[in-house]
């Protein structure tokens, strides 16, 4: 079986000029040979075919496979992350991870938690504001935090996403509409203890195959600053067993109102009273073996990342209909 791999790597970006804000969600090398290498020992035939320029360019000289694992973050608009999984379903090509819609929506976290919310799942109370001068309307309950609604990999967190009063949320939202022409997400900040759980699987054949709590040195927010020094600025521990049933329950509860499939991530925090809520989804969770958080929390409860690529081709395997 042959298996296409979409990926945004980042030098390619980078020799093309673009800077290297930019390219933060964007893949090393290391990256796509670890994702190829595991494949192939999965006993796949593997075609690195590159990002949506290179892909559009291999459909148009007639490439064809039988499924295209994809993890190309796309580049512009909030749709960035759907373009390839649209283009994939026009041919009528299989693909790993979840489709253009839940890629959208995912990515859109004020929308994320509005499915979310829907479903009965506990959220922080926040709204999206693109003028300024709302920050003296807001009414919400200080303290705030403060991010943009369709960005990843936290960018544009900052020291600064932590406000305590209008005149302190007016210059971040002027700042996050300036540097990502979009609107400024805006909730009450939960205060307590940050989970990542990680899913595989589709509906109601989920599983949580396991969770990490995220402890950052002088608490910072977990920006992508953080994330890039995570060895240094923060440290990670398997979920409690007191919390664990909960962050479980709640990352499912979100993963199935959303719609998501085979495999990803959900991000969680506990509100003041230590209830845990949904913060985000990640239907496009990163893979590398040794930085990303997904194999990251993964080899904390025995999943080596080979197994882990395993359990991902079989579940996107099975829905495509390929494999029982």
């Amino acid at each position: 079986m042959k298996i296409g791999i979409t990926f945004d790597l980042r030098s390619w970006y980078l020799d093309r000029g673009f800077s290297m804000d930019e390219t933060a969600e964007f893949d090393k090398q290391e990256t796509v040979d670890a994702l190829e290498n595991g494949l192939i020992a999965l006993g796949f035939e593997t075609d690195p075919v590159g990002n949506t320029f290179q892909l559009i360019e291999a459909l148009a000289a007639g490439k064809r496979w039988d499924m295209v694992f994809n993890i190309a973050e796309g580049l512009y608009g909030d749709g960035r992350e759907s373009v390839v999984p649209a283009i994939l379903d026009q041919y009528r090509i299989p693909y790993v991870f979840s489709g253009p819609v839940i890629m959208g929506v995912s990515l859109n976290k004020h929308l994320a938690k509005l499915v979310v919310a829907e479903a009965g799942v506990p959220v922080a109370a926040g709204c999206l504001i693109t003028d300024p001068d709302d920050a003296f309307t807001c009414t919400l309950e200080y303290p705030l935090f403060v991010k943009p609604v369709s960005e990843g990999t936290g960018k544009g967190i900052t020291s600064r996403s932590l406000v305590y009063s209008p005149a302190e949320l007016k210059p971040m939202i002027e700042w996050i509409v300036s540097e990502f022409n979009q609107p400024a997400l805006t909730e009450e900040y939960l205060p307590g203890r940050e989970f990542t759980v990680g899913i595989v699987g589709s509906g109601e054949d989920a599983i949580a195959i396991g969770g990490m709590e995220v402890i950052t040195k002088d608490n910072l927010p977990y920006s992508v600053e953080v994330k890039e020094n995570y060895t240094e600025c923060c440290s990670y521990k398997p979920l409690d067993e007191d919390i664990a049933a909960e962050c479980k329950a709640v990352a499912l509860g979100a993963w199935k109102a959303l719609g998501a499939v085979d495999a990803g991530r959900v991000d969680l925090k506990a509100d003041r009273n230590g209830r845990i809520c949904f913060i985000e989804a990640n239907p496009l969770a990163g893979l590398n073996p040794v930085h990303s958080d997904l194999p990251i929390l993964a080899r904390m409860y025995g999943i080596e990342y080979p197994q882990l690529l395993g359990m991902i081709m079989k579940e996107a395997l099975k829905r495509a209909g390929l494999q029982k």
